[in-house]
């Protein structure tokens, strides 16, 4: 391992040397980004097509579907596909925020070195933590959907029940999701050439066999065998239809959560060829690709089980957080049915692997940044990843899991709604700090003041709703799983719990690393206007 030096000297200029060539940033006038600084990664690494595969692989859209159909229709029944339009709706808004402070500062820092750019030091700090601890919920969220598809596809092949009833041992449980969590740290330990290589298969298989699904779901339901089935109506695509505002909140927050990941296509803006342009254009890709995949399997899904609480019914509590696991075999028969299983479990591995480009590469820039301690700026000599901090997201992912199995017996659940929560936290402030950033330039055209301001603000606001909104519901028990800490909803106590920690430890930091705070590493900045002739 070797320490790269984040800290240019003063007249220097900022150099990042990539695989293939270097970017030198000489801080012109006017230059937004003349601050940031070289941190080491493999350039020129991935392209557009690779770009939006680590996108897709890291929201991983199989997963996504078998752990929040089922709470989803718990809230807002038939209304599924609307919510998850309705969700999609501020996620492009945001993405938009994301396509343009990529292009003035590619900085693989993202949420947060946007954010000091905008808003300064504590709220970037605040932001970064929020993207780091969402992606530590969803990383241990993934490892229980793999363990558990783990030991039901073991029991499908082997025709064992005692092979399946694996999972529900605690101990095993836990066990083999840290099994999980080490192998996917140590291939993302190994650098973006080792984790690409694989996506392109995982992501294909995820969506070709969520294609013949949604084919058969539709042929079986129209076969009038199956007495829970219904007919489509074009008024699943109504939000408005949805019976109260909590409801559609509670559901708008699940929807959210299935689009998060896709800004790891921006993280990995420093190993991008065209770094400036293609991380952008490539998570408008991944949208474009998630938001289709998700309607059909929602319709087709509702279609063929429709929204009883009995059965294959998708509102059945009893496989709310696991919905695939109970339609493989009705839908697909029992030789089909098994690629289901081998689908959920690809897209959990697959996406296991991929979430830790974000955190680590979040958690890199803070390090060089100054705003976490330098030890996790390490790169590694070889794979030139962000060793250390790759590691510290594993251990952290670990930890976090063991706690809340045994103090939640419906972690997954709890955690998801959680997620939803830090999610809105920090792309909301990501949204609202564009709209800052480029404040300046918002009366040069049309096109400026729509993606830089109007389409921001409107995503941020959405997002700012549903957080505050979703604040007030979770501390009622019922809220999530229904489970409590001292009468507080389990789901709060998460939610709130881990930002209030970010609080703290940014006031750790704060004493430890004051020139970071004081706004002297990473600064303020807007665009220089340019006039021309």
């Amino acid at each position: 391992m070797v320490q790269v030096d984040p800290r240019p000297q003063a007249g220097d200029t900022v150099t990042s040397v990539g695989a293939t060539g270097s970017d030198t940033r000489s801080g012109a006038p006017g230059d937004t980004s003349s601050d940031t600084r070289s941190k080491g990664l493999s350039g020129n690494s991935v392209g557009l097509l690779g770009s939006a595969v680590i996108g897709i692989s890291t929201v991983a859209p199989v997963y996504c579907l078998t752990s929040t159909l089922g709470p989803t229709v718990g809230e807002v029944g038939v209304q599924m596909p609307a919510v998850f339009l309705a969700g999609f709706l501020p996620m492009l808004l945001v993405a938009f925020a994301y396509r343009e402070l990529n292009k003035a500062v590619p900085d693989c820092g993202t949420s947060f070195t946007w954010t000091v750019k905008a808003f300064g030091p504590r709220a970037g700090w605040m932001c970064g933590w929020g993207l780091v601890i969402a992606t530590i919920i969803v990383l241990s969220n993934l490892a229980g959907v793999a363990t558990s598809f783990f030991y039901l596809l073991l029991g499908e092949i082997t025709g064992s029940q005692a092979i399946a009833d694996l999972d529900g041992n605690k101990a095993a449980h836990v066990l083999t999701c840290l099994a999980f969590i080490a192998v996917a740290t140590a291939i993302s330990y190994r650098g973006m050439t080792a984790t690409k290589g694989v996506q392109y298969a995982l992501v294909g298989l995820q969506l070709a066999v969520l294609a013949v699904f949604v084919v058969l779901a539709v042929i079986k339901a129209q076969s009038g065998d199956f007495a829970g089935s219904l007919d489509f109506s074009w008024t699943w695509l109504d939000p408005f239809a949805v019976q109260s505002f909590s409801a559609f909140t509670a559901g708008l927050s699940l929807s959210i959560f299935m689009f998060w990941g896709w800004d790891a296509c921006l993280t990995v803006n420093e190993e991008t060829a065209g770094s400036a342009k293609t991380p952008g254009r490539a998570a408008l890709l991944a949208m474009v690709v998630l938001i289709g995949s998700y309607l059909l399997t929602a319709v087709a899904s509702q279609m063929f089980s429709g929204v009883g609480d009995k059965g294959v019914g998708l509102g059945n509590p009893d496989t709310a957080d696991n919905v695939f696991a109970a339609l493989a075999n009705p839908v697909m028969g029992t030789v089909l049915g098994v690629l289901l299983f081998v689908a959920v479990l690809a897209s959990a591995a697959a996406s296991l692997q991929t979430t830790f480009i974000p955190v680590a590469r979040t958690v890199l820039a803070m390090s060089t940044y100054e705003a976490l301690p330098a030890s996790f700026a390490t790169i590694h000599p070889r794979f030139r990843s962000p060793g250390k901090a790759t590691v510290a997201a594993g251990i952290a992912t670990g930890v976090f899991y063991s706690v809340m199995s045994f103090l939640s017996e419906n972690v997954l659940i709890d955690t998801i709604y959680a997620l939803g929560l830090m999610i809105c936290f920090y792309y909301a402030i990501t949204a609202f700090a564009c709209a800052w950033f480029f404040r300046r330039e918002l009366r040069n055209s049309a096109r400026d003041l729509l993606f830089k301001g109007v389409f921001p603000v409107l995503g941020g606001v959405l997002l700012a709703a549903v957080f505050f909104k979703t604040l007030m519901d979770m501390w009622n028990p019922a809220y999530g799983s229904g489970s409590s800490v001292f009468g507080v909803g389990s789901v709060f106590v998460i939610g709130v719990g881990l930002l209030l920690l970010g609080v703290v430890l940014m006031l750790v930091m704060q004493r430890r690393s004051p020139a970071f705070f004081r706004g002297g590493v990473l600064t303020r900045a807007t665009p220089a206007l340019v006039v021309e002739d």
